[in-house]
Order: structure tokens, then C-alpha cells, then sequence
């Protein structure tokens, strides 16, 4: 009982660190707007900001590999939550646009980090880690659902910035409970807590970034993700910028972020049972049909409550693609690279979810907003 209670916490405070990853990636659509309107700037150069988070999760990505070696577990866990606080710290204070830039990229390392990690030491335990794997991704839904509910009401007001006040509560407490669950420990000090044996020990003396590098596997499975993590963030990240410009929405329009991950929060929950009956390879066929299909709702209906709906829709079905693209990894990858390799597949996968929003707007800058339903 006292094992399966560390797991249990263990396994809670993970969750709660991406739940703030969730809230982070979250509100950036709501305050797009805003942030236009306060620096003056157009769709091309306020995607800077997807520019800078997309070296920092390309950096995060390449760290993840190296300083799973060199540092323990418990350590990137809490440097990523730091790196967070330092983040939204930046980000309150209303600084010109270049600092807010410099802020995302801080940030897109701290969730480099954080990701990775978490997804490894989920992937090693062995009660159900495919159950484990589909909460944990939901728990980004639930902050990704949330943060527009505030975003959307601090983007109205004179302080917009204090948003970041509150996602800076939530990184301290997140860096505060990873210090005290897990104490700087390694991943095999962790497992021991929860009645597992360490993991198996590498075979070889070469490095793990070599042999990394060297897996066909890995690099297949970060192109997944990046064009995954891309087309999930691009939708939630301008959603609202398109309601708004091109189905003449109001300012309440923001919420339609927050029923988009809230329905990637319930599909990794509610579809575990039909990803395991039909099979998550075939399965994936099955929802990618009825994105396309959403998303064309979403483009050609002049509905806006229609487009709310169908975007809540197309979240849902989204959002067993990662979760199970993880799930495959656990599967395949040796355990002694699991951790470095999660690493690089969730950093490098990010990437696209600064990535594709950016070209969205560079694009949008020469067209207009309307050419985001078939981007």
C-alpha cells in the first residue's frame, strides 16, 4: 500500500507539472490579439514569438540527451519548473517585445526538459503505463482548457500582462512539489520507492546520444510529433485570431480554445477503450478522417457556434495521436535510452508546435487570417 501511495503521488505531481505545460501553450492563443494590439506589430512578426519557443524546445531537446547522464532525474525536473519561473517572471512585467521573445525561448527548454523526463520515467513504470501515459497527456488538455478561461479575461483588461502572475503561482508550486516528492533524485531512486527495480544498464560504452542518433526509430517518431504537436498547437494557438477576423466574433471568443483542449482532455481519457479494441495503429487512421472532416467544418460553416462545436470535436479526436506515439516508443526503445530518447522525441517533436504556428502567421501576414483552416 505504502508503494503503490508514493506511485500514486508520484505519478500526481507529474501530471501537475504538465498541467502547466498545458496552461503555458494554452493562453498564448487568447493573448495573441492583445499582444498584437499592444506592441503594434502584425501576425508575421508577433509568430516571432512561436520562432524563439521553437529554439527553445530544439535546445531543450538536445540537452535532454546529455544531461540525462550527466544529472539525475529529480534535477531536470526542477531546472525545467526554474526556468518556467524565470519565464512568466519576465513575461508579467510587460517587457518590449524582444524580452517577451527571449521569455518564450527560456521556456520552451524549461518544458523540453520537464516533457521528456516525464514521458521517460512514465514509460518505465509497470502498472498500466499505457493508461498512465493516456492521463498524463490529458492533464496538458485540462491546463490547455483552463488557461484561456483567464487569458481570455486578463487579454480585456489595462494589466494584460498579470496573466502571467498567475501562470507564475503555478510554476512555483509545480517546482516546489517536484523538490519535495521527488528530492533531486534519480530515476532508479524513484522506482524504488514505488516497489520497482532500477532499470537495465546500457550495454555499451558509447554514448547515448550516438547511439541515439543512430535509431532510425527516434527520428521517424520526432517527425510524427513535431507535425502532430504543429497542427495541434496551430489550431489552438489562432483559432481565435481567425473567429475573430473572419467569422466576425466578440471578445468572449477566446473560449473556444479552452472546448478545443478540453476536448483533447477528454479524448485521451474517454478513447482509451477504443484505441485498445480496434488497435492504436489502425485507430489512428480512423480519427485523422474526422479531423479532416472537422477542420472542414471549421473552414467552410459560417456558424460560429458550429465551428465551437466542431473545434471541441476535432480536439477530442486529436488527442490520442501523442499519447500513443509514446506508448509505441515505451514499447521498442531499450530502457537505458528511454529517458534520453523521450527526451529528444517530446523537444524535438515541440518544436512544431512553435514551428507550424509561426509559418501560419508568416503566411497570414501576406494573405490574411483566412489561410489557416488549410494550413
Amino acid at each position: 500500500k505504502r508503494q503503490l501511495s508514493a506511485e500514486r503521488i508520484q505519478f500526481a505531481t507529474l501530471c501537475w507539472s504538465i498541467i502547466v505545460t498545458g496552461w503555458n501553450d494554452g493562453s498564448t492563443g487568447p493573448l495573441m490579439p492583445r499582444i498584437q494590439s499592444v506592441y503594434n506589430i502584425g501576425y508575421a512578426t508577433v509568430s516571432l514569438l512561436f520562432v524563439c519557443a521553437t529554439m527553445g524546445f530544439i535546445s531543450g531537446a538536445f540537452l535532454n540527451v546529455p544531461f540525462s547522464d550527466r544529472f539525475t532525474f529529480g534535477q531536470l525536473m526542477v531546472l525545467g519548473a526554474f526556468l518556467q519561473v524565470i519565464t512568466y517572471a519576465m513575461s508579467a512585467a510587460a517587457l518590449p517585445f524582444p524580452a517577451l521573445c527571449a521569455a518564450y525561448a527560456i521556456n520552451g527548454v524549461g518544458m523540453a526538459l520537464q516533457d521528456g523526463q516525464a514521458n521517460g520515467y512514465i514509460a518505465t513504470l509497470q502498472r498500466k503505463p499505457e493508461k498512465k501515459m493516456g492521463i498524463l497527456h490529458a492533464a496538458y488538455g485540462a491546463g490547455a482548457m483552463l488557461s484561456p478561461l483567464a487569458a481570455t479575461q486578463f487579454a480585456q483588461m489595462a494589466h494584460w500582462s498579470f496573466h502571467y502572475l498567475v501562470s507564475l503561482s503555478l510554476a512555483l508550486s509545480n517546482m516546489a512539489l517536484l523538490i519535495i516528492v521527488f528530492r533531486l533524485r534519480s530515476g532508479d531512486e524513484c522506482l524504488v520507492d514505488v516497489g520497482q527495480s532500477p532499470i537495465e544498464k546500457k550495454t555499451s560504452n558509447e554514448s547515448s546520444l550516438r547511439q541515439i542518433l543512430r535509431l532510425k526509430f527516434v527520428h521517424l517518431l520526432s517527425i510524427y510529433i513535431l507535425v502532430y504537436a504543429g497542427l495541434e498547437t496551430t489550431i489552438g494557438g489562432w483559432i481565435v485570431t481567425y473567429v475573430l477576423h473572419e467569422k466576425q466574433g466578440r471578445s468572449s471568443s477566446g473560449y473556444i480554445s479552452s472546448g478545443y483542449y478540453g476536448g483533447i482532455m477528454i479524448g485521451r481519457i474517454a478513447l482509451l477503450k477504443v484505441n485498445e479494441k480496434i488497435g492504436e495503429h489502425q485507430v489512428l487512421f480512423f480519427y485523422c478522417l474526422l479531423a479532416v472532416g472537422l477542420e472542414l467544418t471549421i473552414w467552410f460553416v459560417p456558424s460560429i457556434v458550429g465551428g465551437a462545436i466542431a473545434a471541441s470535436f476535432l480536439g477530442l479526436f486529436l488527442a490520442p495521436w501523442y499519447p500513443i506515439a509514446m506508448n509505441e516508443a515505451a514499447r521498442i526503445l531499450p530502457q537505458w535510452l528511454l529517458a534520453g530518447s523521450m527526451g529528444w522525441i517530446a523537444g524535438f517533436g515541440q518544436a512544431g508546435s512553435a514551428l507550424f504556428p509561426f509559418m501560419t502567421g508568416a503566411i497570414s501576414q501576406r494573405t490574411s487570417i483566412r489561410s489557416f483552416p488549410p494550413m
